[in-house]
């Protein structure tokens, strides 16, 4: 019997993983209006959570494209966001992004990032 349940874990285990392939429940979203629906269907604390993160993102892929470097102390605070809880994290976020943008205004002429 224990080799019967064996022979089965791995099928069953990448069948666990499809989960987290495109167009799977967990997969990687393309579309950013599709995002931005399953971003309302959550609960307005995960909700509030997620849009910050989703700026957090966005504003360090612009930091990678444009090749800066995001300043140490900010650096540093965001390291320190998985040690918070949901509430106090999302405040950070939005002292960390608010930071960040700041800091672009001060370090760019460049109106590419502003609107």
């Amino acid at each position: 019997m224990l080799k019967h349940n064996k022979g089965n874990q791995p099928r069953n285990a990448a069948a666990a993983l499809d989960k987290f392939e495109p167009r799977g429940a967990l997969g990687p979203i393309e579309d950013r209006s599709e995002y931005e629906n399953r971003l309302t269907a959550l609960p307005p604390d995960q909700n509030q959570l997620a849009q910050e993160s989703t700026r957090l993102a966005d504003l360090c892929q612009y930091f990678s494209q444009q090749q800066m470097d995001i300043p140490p102390e900010i650096v540093e605070q965001i390291a320190g966001l998985s040690k918070l809880a949901t509430a106090e994290r999302i405040r950070a976020l939005t002292d960390i992004n608010r930071a960040l943008m700041e800091y672009l205004n001060d370090v760019g002429e460049d109106p590419g990032i502003r609107q």
